[in-house]
């Protein structure tokens, strides 16, 4: 089953932040993820909305999105992410 990526993610440092997203985007791209959804417009419904950007993405399965997290590749980006943003992250599997 498919697994998803989510970050809730609030830039404060949107020049640094590039060179993340650059990074992460290769990382991502190795381990076969699809971004569905990166920043962009968003329409809250009901509830308080988490401040920022929002950042989801599809890989084959929950380990294949906690393989691509934990590789060296994305840990490098991570580390220009640290003084740019803060955020959360998780992985949600699909249902079927």
């Amino acid at each position: 089953m498919a697994g998803y990526w989510i970050g809730l993610v609030d830039v404060h440092d949107p020049e640094a932040y590039q060179e993340y997203a650059k990074r992460a985007t290769l990382a991502i791209e190795k381990f076969g993820g699809r971004p569905l959804a990166r920043g962009g417009r968003r329409v809250g419904l009901e509830g308080a909305e988490p401040p920022g950007r929002i950042a989801i993405i599809e890989f084959d399965s929950v380990e294949q999105a906690q393989a691509c997290y934990n590789s060296p590749e994305y840990q490098e980006a991570r580390r220009y992410r640290a003084n740019a943003a803060t955020g959360q992250f998780m992985v949600v599997e699909s249902l079927s």
